[in-house]
């Protein structure tokens, strides 16, 4: 059994993701009256009076109003808020139903450069639901969708979020034939896009040689370790420190001074 985290939602930049204020169910003696001007207003609005801390019902009105009028960015926002109960009462059908709005405006002969990262982050999400289902939500568990959004994200925009989910399909054979050494591919692409579970995964194969896949230890190493220096939470990621430390103790001293210089290598061709 491989030990790994499902690659659900990507963190987009331009809207820092924070708590939302929860509401208290008292209602204002006077609710503002907000008419904006269309839905790219709105969304300007939002992320303008969330970025001066303005967390409460107006600011997500606005990214409301903005996700009814077609805004990929307010649609992605909602769905991540709906998926995480954050600001709003947890609700998997509401956010797959944001996330597949995405999905289903985007044109593909005429795409928009704006909106690349959250269609690709759609994708990525769309194929989560659909690989682990959510009855309770009327998500059916359907490997095959997954595939189909898992490749055409990591095909169609080099996603690494995508990479790793296609990788881990492969390593499994979960809804698609088993094939450790095509998922050991996408995992390298996502792995040196510094994708830290994939440097997880992909360094194990590697240091052991797994079905079909070269042994290599020091480069397995390597990767074993670039991922343990990102962990920032040790009990989220408490699996990718296991397996650095299993790595580590079975290394010769020669492992680990070709890793090291594995290593060198590899930040001087990033700089």
């Amino acid at each position: 059994m491989w030990m790994r985290r499902l690659s659900l939602l990507c963190v987009l930049p331009l809207v820092a993701p924070a708590a939302y204020a929860l509401d208290d169910g008292k209602a204002p003696d006077k609710a503002p009256i907000v008419i904006y001007k269309d839905a790219r207003q709105a969304l300007s609005i939002y992320i303008e009076t969330y970025r001066a801390g303005d967390k409460s019902g107006p600011s997500i009105d606005a990214l409301r109003y903005a996700a009814d009028g077609g805004e990929a960015l307010a649609r992605w926002k909602l769905g991540r808020m709906y998926a995480a109960g954050d600001g709003v009462p947890l609700d998997d059908n509401k956010a797959y139903h944001y996330f597949q709005q995405i999905i289903q405006s985007y044109d593909e002969s005429n795409p928009n450069p704006r909106e690349r990262g959250v269609v690709a982050s759609a994708f990525v999400a769309v194929g989560a639901y659909a690989m682990s289902g959510r009855p309770h939500a009327g998500i059916q568990q359907d490997p095959h969708r997954a595939f189909e959004m898992f490749n055409y994200a990591a095909t169609e925009f080099g996603d690494m979020h995508a990479q790793y989910n296609l990788g881990l399909m492969y390593l499994d054979g979960a809804g698609i034939g088993k094939d450790v050494r095509r998922g050991a591919r996408w995992l390298r692409l996502a792995a040196d896009k510094q994708h830290m579970e994939s440097q997880a995964v992909l360094g194990r194969l590697y240091f052991n040689g797994i079905e079909g896949v070269q042994r290599q230890r020091a480069l397995g190493l390597m990767y074993l370790t670039m991922a343990r220096d990102a962990v920032s939470d040790q009990m989220r990621d408490r699996w990718i420190i296991d397996l650095y430390d299993e790595a580590i103790s079975n290394a010769s001293d020669n492992d680990r001074q070709a890793a090291l210089a594995f290593l060198e290598q590899h930040m001087k061709a990033r700089q």
